[in-house]
């Protein structure tokens, strides 16, 4: 399978989109960090929170780049320090963005609450679905390739449900820092900018783990 043209030709083009999504998320949000705002995206956020009846929810400052996200599980809000410190539109962006996750947490948004049901189901795959897969096919044992694609198919269903997610988790952002008249036009035009550039990172994985699970299952049925 790891020589297999098909893999390849099948996979190769998203996995450049991917490459390319990633080069640009990064480019962006460097890009909208020279765009100043009169407020951080911590404060950003805490507006967004507070705005909603979320002003119990902690806000904390995390190590790694690009590493925010939004803790269902302890319902709290992390921000990256450059994004938690940053007076910036990537900042005040990527921050709304998180804040909309938890926006949606807090209204039970029917397609986060089945994301967060698909998470387990989703980690198992992604570490084994491919391991037995190919482990399936070098012992010929079909009942292991079977398996596989059943996992992966978890990781697959997972991408699929968490695209809309983070869309709607972005129109959530754009539309409270617009609402709240937190930043000029020009830094709301820029925070659609990196929103738009993140976005695609989801789209590009969805593709890929899509393609991906169509070559599983056409490999299985030509080892069958």
């Amino acid at each position: 399978m790891i020589f297999d043209p098909l893999y390849f030709i099948m996979i190769g083009p998203f996995l450049l989109l991917g490459l390319f999504a990633q080069m640009w998320v990064k480019s962006s949000f460097r890009s909208g960090q020279q765009v100043q705002t009169p407020i951080s995206g911590a404060q950003a956020a805490r507006r967004i929170l507070d705005e909603n009846g979320l002003s119990q929810m902690p806000i904390e400052c995390i190590d790694g780049e690009l590493s925010d996200h939004y803790d269902p599980s302890a319902k709290v809000l992390r921000l990256s320090r450059a994004v938690y410190e940053g007076y910036n539109a990537a900042a005040v962006g990527v921050a709304a963005h998180e804040a909309g996750h938890a926006l949606q947490d807090a209204q039970r948004y029917p397609l986060l609450v089945l994301r967060n049901m698909a998470v387990p189901m989703a980690g198992i795959g992604s570490n084994f679905g491919m391991t037995l897969f190919i482990i399936g096919l070098i012992f010929s044992a079909p009942m292991l390739v079977k398996i596989g694609v059943i996992l992966f198919a978890a990781v697959v269903f997972f991408q699929v449900v968490n695209l809309p997610v983070e869309f709607n988790a972005s129109s959530r952002a754009k539309f409270q820092i617009a609402n709240m008249g937190m930043v000029s036009d020009a830094a709301q035009s820029t925070v659609r900018s990196v929103l738009l550039a993140a976005a695609m990172t989801y789209v590009a994985a969805t593709l890929q783990a899509i393609m991906t699970l169509v070559y599983l299952l056409m490999r299985a049925n030509s080892d069958e």
